[in-house]
């Protein structure tokens, strides 16, 4: 009898995932996104190979990761600032234009021949700019689309289909950069940002007015709030570990196909299709649990412990099955962390200062890429890259350890998954 009645919560928790679907404009934009973002991923498998091919240099995949990363960290404070205080969809508009540009530009450049590393770094730094102001801008934006009653299953929607791009599109990459050469997949990447351009011009949405502070006064209001939620602190933690230790991994996949596995771009591309493969399975299967979950403390301190301890398995693995069987199980972790903490951030952000939030966010969490692109790399070349690996690994669980054990209030927390939200700073 009691599995008759958990069955239906089951199926609901579920279903209640796709509901925001039923908004028009969220699913246009989406549409866009699929689009854009597959073209992205195929993009970004792309480049690491002809990095590699450059200069067959694990520092060179950090450089760039590190310039690509920078501008997160250097100017986060404002982007989330000017998120708040101007329109978000014409920032996004702008952002992906840009966007589409560089993608275009590095296509003729291997198209003719005629590309270099520098162009890349440089490339990579702009791209870095734009991505600071787009990523808090478009966080607060699927917020403004959806509303708070639904923020949260909205981001995983978004999150999901960065998935699937993750996972197809390496895949397909590699087939390309094998097949018909390195320029096809900046080519599609250029043309794939049309659609997301599109949809944002369709749509329509409703963004809560800022308090006209100056954006130093902005930053010092969001700390200050920041210093009375803990648990939000926590939440920045654990992604900073995740991102640090773990994320830092995929710059050197390159190398490991090659050194450790002694493939081809191929191999490189199905090492990336196993991460994105993991990554949407843990999308689909359990942040729809985890959302129906009370105790978020407990998830993301498990799947961070979960994905070092996977990270250790491929440090060891010179097999080709067992290092994407590896990084298939060490995916399905990260989601969880990442996710988990932006849907519950904006969840419990003011709504004034959500892209404020969102934007501290990435910069404590992948602001930190520059720092650990530059350490994996280096310490890949230094010490072998099985070693860099394991190092990194035992480093993401320690970490999880020991949050685990002195952040009692973490181990405690329960969150109230349809707790109404805060809709204005004001009260604080």
């Amino acid at each position: 009898m009691t599995d008759l009645i958990e069955r239906p919560s089951l199926l609901q928790t579920y279903t209640r995932s796709f509901s925001p679907l039923k908004n028009r404009n969220l699913r246009i934009y989406l549409g866009g996104q699929t689009i854009s973002l597959l073209g992205t991923w195929m993009q970004s498998a792309a480049q690491s190979w002809v990095i590699w091919e450059l200069t067959h240099s694990e520092s060179a995949l950090g450089i760039v990761v590190m310039l690509n990363s920078l501008p997160l960290l250097l100017l986060g404070p404002w982007a989330g600032g000017i998120a708040d205080r101007f329109n978000r969809r014409l920032i996004l508009i702008v952002t992906q234009a840009i966007a589409m540009f560089l993608a275009f530009a590095l296509a003729i450049l291997i198209q003719t021949g005629l590309i270099q590393i520098w162009h890349i770094y440089l490339c990579s730094l702009i791209l870095g700019i734009v991505a600071t102001l787009d990523f808090p801008a478009q966080q607060a934006f699927i917020g403004d689309m959806s509303g708070m009653g639904q923020v949260r299953q909205a981001v995983t929607l978004n999150i999901m289909i960065l998935q699937v791009a993750r996972m197809l599109g390496p895949a397909l990459g590699g087939f390309l950069l094998k097949a018909v050469g390195n320029s096809v997949s900046f080519w599609i990447n250029g043309l794939s940002f049309f659609f997301v351009i599109l949809s944002l011009l369709l749509i329509r949405s409703q963004q809560a007015q800022h308090n006209g502070a100056s954006s130093r006064g902005q930053f010092r209001e969001t700390l200050d709030f920041l210093r009375t939620q803990p648990r939000m602190i926590d939440l920045m933690v654990f992604a900073s570990l995740v991102t640090f230790f773990g994320f830092s991994v995929f710059n050197i996949l390159p190398a490991v196909a090659d050194h450790v596995l002694h493939g081809d771009s191929q191999t490189f591309g199905l090492l990336s299709a196993a991460s994105g493969a993991g990554a949407l399975a843990s999308t689909i299967f359990l942040l729809p649990l985890s959302q129906a979950a009370k105790r978020i403390g407990l998830i993301v301190t498990g799947a961070a412990a979960w994905m070092g301890a996977f990270f250790l398995m491929l440090s060891s693995s010179t097999w080709m099955s067992l290092s994407m069987t590896a990084i298939f199980f060490m995916s399905l972790g990260a989601p969880l962390v990442m996710t988990t903490g932006l849907g519950v951030m904006q969840l419990m952000a003011p709504r004034d200062m959500r892209a404020r939030i969102i934007s501290l966010f990435t910069m404590l969490t992948f602001g930190l890429q520059p720092l650990s692109s530059i350490v994996i790399g280096y310490s890949a070349e230094v010490l072998g890259v099985q070693t860099a690996i394991f190092v990194n690994a035992f480093c993401l669980i320690a970490g999880a350890v020991l949050m685990f054990l002195f952040r009692k209030g973490l181990r405690q927390w329960v969150l109230q998954p349809d707790a109404p939200p805060i809709l204005s700073s004001s009260g604080h």
